[in-house]
């Protein structure tokens, strides 16, 4: 690939743009975010996901694959950027970037537009507060064939550069919805879904619960864990064991468990 001119200065508008993107207030106002790594970045085309701009820096990169990379976002639309080393960084997320910086616009689904198969599986999360437990959350749904994701009461959001980072690009394939308690308690309802609420107060082993048909686990918040609004609308509360010190996984461990029981039961013969 022909070398292209970089932008080298840390004042450059185009570097101080892009950097603006690592705030919450200037992503949504710009309804932009940024899309951060080899594997978010292809993940994201793989799926179909339209890139406006990709910002490169051949001195980051890691492999060998980064001009195939550069080369496809081009022919798909994107604005191919080069940045000096110095001026990458300041916009990067990581301590150690990647040299491969996509910018996207934001989506916003909708329950009315989830389409849910006839058996469906959800992952309904309440208030969580950590960037890269939601990406882990979405990472550990794609993994489990959970049909959605729910974010209620957002603390953190979605397009996060952690979020992003920590999905490892799935974010752009797993259904997400960000949307109230209030709304989301009406859908499960509407729509026949059991729902099983994570706390440790409960008695209910995890494994004794029946996952098999149309079923939501639902995730509370790291600090404080499900408010008493889904705990007593829940239809099933569950624990997982602790035979330690500590009474609690954390949420996106502790996610992990319960979807690939789901996973499990549904697996076997």
């Amino acid at each position: 690939m022909s070398p292209r001119p970089a932008i080298t200065s840390l004042a450059n508008p185009a570097v101080k743009a892009l950097y603006t993107l690592r705030k919450r207030a200037d992503r949504d106002d710009q309804g932009l975010f940024l899309i951060e790594g080899y594997r978010a970045v292809t993940r994201a085309m793989d799926t179909g996901f339209k890139l406006q701009a990709l910002y490169i820096c051949p001195e980051w990169y890691l492999g060998g694959h980064e001009d195939e990379v550069v080369a496809r976002a081009e022919a798909e639309g994107a604005k191919i950027i080069q940045l000096g080393q110095a001026a990458f960084a300041k916009a990067a997320y990581r301590d150690r970037p990647e040299g491969l910086l996509g910018v996207g616009r934001q989506w916003h689904t909708t329950l009315g537009e989830l389409e849910l198969p006839e058996n469906p599986f959800l992952i309904i999360v309440e208030s969580i507060e950590k960037p890269g437990n939601l990406g882990t959350i979405l990472r550990s749904a794609d993994a489990t064939g959970a049909d959605a994701v729910i974010v209620c009461d957002a603390v953190t959001d979605l397009f996060n550069p952690n979020v992003v980072r920590a999905s490892t690009g799935v974010m752009f394939k797993v259904p997400t919805v960000v949307t109230t308690t209030e709304e989301t308690l009406a859908f499960v309802k509407e729509h026949g879904i059991k729902t099983i609420a994570a706390t440790p107060a409960a008695t209910e082993n995890y494994t004794n619960a029946d996952l098999r048909g149309p079923v939501a686990l639902v995730m509370g918040s790291e600090q404080f864990g499900l408010t008493d609004t889904w705990l007593n609308a829940a239809d099933l509360p569950v624990r997982l064991p602790m035979m330690g010190l500590a009474d609690s996984l954390n949420v996106s461990a502790a996610t992990v468990v319960l979807a690939y029981e789901v996973l499990r039961q549904r697996s076997a013969k």
